[in-house]
């Protein structure tokens, strides 16, 4: 989903990083994007694929996976913005002096801006930003345990949970 609001908003290159290979699939269906698996692949030969010279402006590691974290401050430009929003397994090592010396803005996520967050999306999908592909699963919400087993399995986008019958 953010590699389809990221092309909505203008991005000219949208790289999406995954050891997920359904994951990665679902991602170039849903957007004009170029998905890497970051477990067989480095970042910086897709730079080169695409003649990027300096790196991206903006990363979002949203996986929490070691094997995309570790490339991130490689891959991201001098000055550029970086927002942690996965959630890693265990605590990873990170190399300081590539954020200090890369003069990097990292930001995590806070519920203040929720609510910013909702009236931003409201106002892409009002023009235009179409998401019904990320949703891979509905499911009536007395199943939600399976919706977090097929969350954990890796098998599903986002999973929508219908709660009209659990009234």
């Amino acid at each position: 989903m953010a590699g389809a609001v990221a092309r909505h908003v203008g991005a000219r290159h949208v790289v999406i990083t995954d050891i997920n290979p359904r994951r990665l699939k679902l991602a170039e269906e849903v957007a004009d994007v170029v998905a890497v698996d970051v477990s067989k692949s480095d970042l910086k030969a897709t730079m080169g694929r695409l003649k990027m010279t300096e790196g991206f402006d903006v990363a979002l590691e949203m996986s929490g996976a070691p094997a995309a974290f570790d490339q991130l401050f490689d891959a991201v430009i001098v000055g550029g913005r970086v927002a942690l929003l996965g959630l890693p397994a265990k605590p990873a090592l990170v190399d300081w002096n590539k954020v200090i010396f890369k003069q990097l803005t990292i930001k995590g996520i806070y519920g203040r801006e929720m609510f910013e967050t909702w009236h931003k999306m409201i106002a892409m999908l009002e023009s235009g930003l179409d998401v019904r592909k990320v949703i891979t699963h509905r499911l009536p919400a007395s199943q939600f345990l399976d919706g977090f087993e097929i969350m954990r399995r890796g098998e599903s986008g986002k999973i929508v949970l219908d709660w009209a019958a659990a009234k």
